[in-house]
């Protein structure tokens, strides 16, 4: 369990600046609501005081709010209507309205339209991120010409440009930035603007999370060029701040600059090709996994399924991943067997739970509860109360365990277990001839790019020969597949300097323990596949524990390791306890101090601990790399409140924020290098 405090979290800031906005820009709590990390909101502000309004989004606002707020969300803080600002709308004459959008012109001229239109009484505007003077100055004139500026009552930069859907884990949605950073015919003009929208993404991060950090970064490539201009915004954001509190010293919330001076804190960028296996490698861990097999996109999974495999069509399953569910907010990080042992727990728990409740009531089962029931009897009215607690707790159990068990029958269909073996044993020698035995075998379903992944990680991680590459190309041709990407991995090794391959040989791990329940393990995952079938057949009955079978697959997970860029904040934010090859490299990283406005701000520094911090990719990030940061975080606060005897958050604690121009799949970046390879 994290040791963090939650009312640090960026989604519990988020959560914080979005409600502000949606009570006018006023204050209704003195702090962060605590409990916003794993549930939604809750606001202290009594009905009679709110105002009733209607909200207008645009695409990317929706994608903003809808990560971390729900409809109900909504309401409790006063929204009564909410709809897309280019869609048909009714006049609401009598009811303010908020705009959160876009600064674009389209957006402003439609605003000015139903200013003209009288289509609601007061208008209170609010952009994601700066409006530019240039707009600003449009924007006043058009409103000028209405004649009903009184109408508009604020206009207010919200700096929220970034969708979060993990309590740290945060993406710019910008698409294929990997593609044009290393794209040749990409033209200066599209590179300037990309990092302008990119360096606008994280300076509205950061000031989300309150506090100025030091910047790292690695050289050569976009991350420093990102680099320089956040630092300039920052540097002129420290200045303006300094001059206004200045000159009045209450015109600005503690909450929104709280630490500008605070030196425990390190941004540290980083460009993709720092690392490239990582997005193509093959995760244990229940979330990775569910982004990997189906897709996951802003808390929504949605399965797809041939509803016949003789037929084109598709049954499409969504699940919503609400900030309430408990399984996903205990499990979601945790390797994928241990997440199958818990939802066993957690229905013998809700099955236990029930039959005490419906034994004092006379019911022969809590679907049988009559809500409607009158009697005075206590324990009837005490089961009606529980009653939509312990549904929602059935609902999310259910939800999970048909995840899990079409999980499971990919992992089956696919051997995926074979490809995370080879992946796990990289210093094995025997690793190449299993590979090529897998690359000979069919499975029930096709597992090509499951097959290319692999043997890129190998080609990315090892010294292979001539023949070894030679007969594995081969076999892949064989079996149809697109070496496209593959041909475009092979000149980023040639030509850039991937200082992992170097690296990677300090901090692999051979586990070669797993190797004798990988290699014979079909059977097991078949049996397993079956008792969670039995579990979700409708039914919703528990049939039998896992037993045993539990106890067999948790062999198969390897020991904890670290990513290449878990290693790389190890060594800028934990030194002392670095790996000395790492602590080599990023202390060649540039550094910028945004704080200091005058004289050297980039001068090498020292190496110090830093007890906050953000990583930031550009060109894409995954699930994988911000699960095994958390880890790392978590595994130093326990240690830290192991040795202080105390785990009361009175220690200082570790925090890093993740966040990348766009969340990627592995599917998704092969898509991106072989358009690079086409070029």
């Amino acid at each position: 369990m994290s040791l963090i405090s939650s009312t640090q979290t960026l989604r519990v800031r988020q959560i914080a600046n979005l409600k502000k906005m949606l009570h006018l820009n006023v204050d209704v709590d003195n702090e962060l609501t605590p409990s916003a990390s794993t549930t939604t909101t809750t606001t202290t502000t009594e009905e009679n005081d709110l105002i009733w309004k209607v909200l207008i989004l645009d695409n990317k606002s929706t994608a903003i709010v809808s990560s971390v707020l729900r409809v109900n969300d909504l309401l409790e803080f006063g929204i009564t209507v909410h709809a897309l600002i280019n869609q048909r709308r009714a006049q609401l004459q009598d009811v303010p309205v908020i705009y959160f959008v876009e600064p674009t012109t389209e957006n402003i001229s439609i605003i000015i339209n139903d200013l003209e239109n009288d289509q609601y009484s007061q208008f209170y505007i609010n952009f994601t991120s700066s409006l530019s003077r240039s707009l600003l100055e449009e924007f006043a004139k058009k409103v000028a010409l209405t004649g009903k500026s009184n109408r508009i009552k604020q206009i207010f930069d919200q700096y929220v440009d970034f969708i979060v859907t993990e309590p740290n884990l945060y993406s710019l949605n910008l698409n294929d930035i990997y593609f044009k950073f290393n794209n040749p015919k990409t033209t200066e003009n599209i590179i300037n603007e990309t990092i302008e929208s990119i360096s606008n993404g994280i300076f509205s991060s950061i000031l989300t999370m309150g506090s100025i950090p030091i910047i790292r970064s690695n050289k050569g490539g976009p991350a420093e060029l990102i680099s320089q201009r956040l630092d300039e915004k920052l540097r002129d954001h420290v200045i303006n701040t300094r001059r206004l509190l200045i000159n009045n010293p209450n015109s600005i919330s503690l909450n929104s600059t709280n630490n500008l001076n605070n030196d425990k804190s390190v941004l540290i960028l980083l460009d993709r090709n720092i690392n490239l296996t990582s997005m193509f490698a093959h995760s244990w861990i229940y979330q990775c996994m569910v982004s990997d097999v189906f897709k996951l996109e802003r808390n929504t999974i949605k399965i797809e399924k041939k509803e016949n495999l003789n037929d084109d069509k598709f049954e499409i399953k969504k699940f919503d991943i609400e900030p309430k569910d408990f399984f996903w907010n205990l499990n979601s990080s945790l390797p994928f067997p241990d997440a199958v042992e818990n939802v066993e727990k957690e229905l013998n728990k809700y099955t236990n739970d029930a039959k005490l409740i419906t034994a004092k009531t006379g019911y022969s089962s809590i679907q049988d509860i009559d809500i409607n029931d009158q009697s005075d009897t206590q324990h009837i009215q005490e089961a009606i109360k529980l009653l939509p607690e312990l549904s929602h707790r059935k609902n999310i159990i259910d939800m999970h365990m048909t995840v899990l068990s079409d999980l499971i029958k990919e992992l089956d269909s696919k051997n995926l277990d074979s490809f995370f073996e080879i992946e796990q044993n990289l210093n094995d020698p025997k690793v190449q001839k299993q590979f090529l035995d897998i690359l000979s075998k069919n499975s029930k379903a096709d597992n090509s790019k499951d097959k290319l992944r692999t043997y890129i990680i190998l080609y990315l991680s090892c010294d292979l020969s001539k023949s070894f590459c030679d007969e594995c190309e081969s076999k892949l041709i064989n079996l149809n597949i697109d070496l496209s990407p593959l041909n475009y991995v092979k000149k980023v090794k040639e030509f850039s300097k991937l200082t992992e391959m170097s690296l990677l040989s300090t901090q692999t791990n051979s586990n070669n323990d797993s190797s004798s329940y990988l290699s014979n393990n079909n059977a097991l995952f078949s049996n397993l596949s079956s008792k969670l079938i039995n579990l979700t057949d409708g039914s919703n009955k528990l049939t039998e524990g896992f037993g045993s079978l539990v106890s067999g697959i948790k062999k198969l997970l390897p020991e904890k390791t670290h990513l290449a860029v878990t290693n790389i904040t190890e060594s800028i934010m934990n030194p002392n306890q670095a790996n000395t090859n790492y602590l080599k490299m990023t202390d060649d990283y540039l550094y910028f101090d945004p704080n200091i406005t005058r004289g050297s701000h980039s001068k090498q520094p020292k190496r110090k601990t830093y007890n906050e911090g953000m990583v930031f990719i550009v060109g894409g990030g995954n699930y994988s790399e911000y699960s095994n940061l958390q880890d790392w975080c978590n595994d130093w606060n326990i240690k830290q409140g192991t040795l202080n005897g105390s785990v009361n958050g009175s220690s200082p604690t570790k925090m890093v924020c993740y966040g990348s121009t766009e969340i990627l799949t592995a599917d998704d970046f092969i898509k991106e290098c072989t358009e690079l390879a086409n070029q």
